[in-house]
């Protein structure tokens, strides 16, 4: 099938010409999104462009990694990994198999939908922070993974995913281990977001933003101890384990 181009005012989409339909509705979200995220961030990319796959071996192709980070995901969250962020481009899988890929909780298609939106914040966040991806170069490849939580968990919370995630949240909770804490690898596509809402609630959307913008120096653990005003890292994780619970509780 023929790749044609789709454009709004910011972003350029590339995609299958049977996928024009619905392409609008991402472009649309995206621009909501930039609109939203410039009145947070320093500033945003330019110009991006979006290639939209029409399938999963597609976007595999495309991007190889994606299939590898899907695999290092704790399983309540696999399905949620459907795109990638590069340099001033995001690719994500076509909005008719978002929704294939969501379970059949309405908060799994909510979360599927907004993942264009969350990639493209990966990208701003990238933009305000040099030292995280993307771009992926070996320093930031290496602080993206050590600082993983953050780097999906900015893109999760910003874009509003995160107050989706009730449903797998609490698969993850009753599947394996406890997770640790800040997530790990494994958990941070899913369980990232959570610790940057709890940075919001107790210490305002600025400072997740300060956050995401300029890393602590000595680490993601210290980081932590400096966010939340000194205060201890096992009380903040009591806090965060809590916060779990209230929301899987739906509280």
């Amino acid at each position: 099938m023929a790749w044609v181009e789709t454009a709004s005012r910011h972003f350029t989409a590339r995609h299958d010409e049977g996928d024009a339909g619905e392409v609008q509705s991402v472009l649309d979200l995206l621009e909501e999104t930039r609109e939203r995220l410039l009145e947070r961030f320093p500033s945003v990319p330019a110009d991006v462009e979006v290639v939209i796959h029409g399938s999963d071996a597609q976007l595999a192709v495309a991007q190889p990694v994606v299939p590898l980070v899907r695999r290092l995901t704790a399983p309540a969250a696999r399905r949620y990994v459907v795109g990638w962020p590069a340099r001033g481009t995001v690719h994500v899988l076509a909005p008719r198999l978002l929704e294939r890929h969501a379970s059949n909780v309405a908060e799994s298609r909510e979360m599927e939908r907004l993942a264009p939106a969350a990639l493209y914040t990966q990208l701003v966040v990238g933009h305000n922070n040099p030292h995280l991806p993307p771009p992926f170069r070996l320093g930031t490849l290496v602080r993206g993974i050590r600082w993983a939580w953050l780097v999906h968990g900015a893109a999760q919370w910003f874009s509003g995913q995160t107050a989706h995630a009730r449903a797998a949240i609490g698969r993850r909770l009753r599947e394996g281990r406890p997770p640790a804490f800040p997530p790990g690898l494994a958990d941070a596509p899913l369980l990232g977001g959570t610790v940057v809402d709890l940075v919001a609630r107790e210490e305002g959307e600025e400072a997740a933003v300060r956050l995401a913008c300029r890393l602590p120096a000595r680490g993601p653990r210290a980081g932590l101890v400096e966010v939340f005003g000194g205060r201890p890292l096992r009380h903040t994780e009591a806090a965060w384990r809590a916060h779990l619970a209230r929301v899987v509780g739906g509280r």
